[in-house]
């Protein structure tokens, strides 16, 4: 199938199995949630899928095509990106700067440009800001940075580690409707890691809880909001 399928995955840290035979599939232009609470996999899972942690075994594909081993800049350059929790934003860069390094390892810098104007017409806060430095900007400001810059790229795939961290509600809210927006309009497949559970849910196509390097629950996102057990094991409510 097209789109991103990763099959049996494991990833150690040392003796620590951090995944242990992970598996799930998101089709072209979906948006998958992976829930789960602190310690459950879902950072070292987008850190293996992004090249940035070695896989003990297992595939992950993407578009039928190999992703595991390949250097992160290889895969930037294939159209995934990977926007860290919190890391994402080189605090002592403009915000002009940072969105042009979204732009590095593209072969084609006559479009970055175009593209940082198409992130301003979604972000258009960032346009008020360009001359600042990242370290000036609010925690919404910054994570709308983040994902402006992987947007310069012109990903197919975007792999989101905990969008809503630490952010005020009605900013999460503002977030989640750009992640949606986004899927919609230029159907980009998204991997959305968060434990804001409900609100990941609401926007998602298809939900991947994971406990302890283990998915214990997949499927559609609708049908897992209303999973009663699910809801009181790992949803938190």
């Amino acid at each position: 199938m097209s789109g991103l399928l990763v099959n049996e995955l494991s990833v150690s840290h040392g003796a620590i199995a951090a995944l242990r035979g992970i598996s799930f599939s998101v089709q072209v232009g979906q948006l998958a949630a992976v829930i789960g609470s602190n310690g459950a996999g879902k950072t070292t899972l987008l850190r293996a899928l992004s090249g940035l942690n070695k896989a003990s075994s297992g595939s992950a594909q993407w578009n039928k095509s190999e992703i595991l081993g390949a250097r992160p800049d290889a895969l930037v350059r294939r159209g995934i990106s990977h926007v860290s929790e919190g890391k994402s934003v080189i605090p002592e860069l403009s915000v002009r700067e940072n969105l042009v390094l979204g732009g590095i390892w593209r072969s084609d810098k006559s479009d970055t440009n175009a593209a940082i104007t198409e992130v301003v017409e979604l972000f258009p806060i960032l346009g008020q800001r360009m001359s600042q430095s990242a370290n000036t900007l609010s925690g919404g400001e910054r994570q709308m940075l983040a994902i402006g810059r992987a947007l310069v790229s012109r990903p197919r795939l975007i792999l989101l580690d905990e969008p809503s961290l630490g952010l005020a509600p009605i900013v999460i809210e503002q977030i989640f409707a750009t992640l949606d927006q986004l899927r919609r309009k230029l159907g980009l497949t998204i991997v959305l890691v968060e434990q804001n559970a409900m609100s990941a849910l609401e926007i998602a196509d298809t939900g991947i809880i994971i406990n302890l390097g283990e998915v214990v629950a997949s499927g559609k996102a609708s049908e897992l909001i209303n999973d009663p057990a699910l809801r009181a094991a790992y949803l938190g409510y």
